[in-house]
């Protein structure tokens, strides 16, 4: 695959994986669990494809056909690690706003 095309997948693909965390965490947020957990499987399949064109820079690599390293490429992989740095941050938020719905339920029922 063309360099450049690996390397708009990978930010393409992050970005995607980014932009449907922060989603989750607003549905999160309005106690609309169900829209989060949707929005959360969809930054997993984002990033698992952004995983793969990652995967494939790094296996040329390691057959010895590394690409040269370029502002882009560290863009990318910027991009990568911002995304699932994101997602493992929305997880944690995710959880904490279902604690905080349960513990209205029970202030309200208790």
């Amino acid at each position: 695959m063309d360099l450049e095309l690996t390397i708009i997948n990978i930010i393409n693909f992050s970005g995607e994986a980014r932009s449907f965390c922060m989603e989750a965490i607003g549905y999160v947020k309005s106690g609309e669990s169900k829209k989060a957990r949707d929005a959360m499987e969809e930054a997993n399949n984002k990033l698992s494809e952004a995983h793969k064109s990652q995967t494939l820079l790094i296996q040329e690599e390691a057959r010895g056909e590394g690409k040269p390293i370029s502002l882009l490429l560290v863009h990318a992989q910027d991009h990568l690690m911002n995304a699932i740095t994101v997602r493992d941050m929305a997880n944690e938020f995710i959880e904490l706003y279902q604690i905080i719905e349960e513990l209205r339920g029970e202030r309200n029922h208790g």
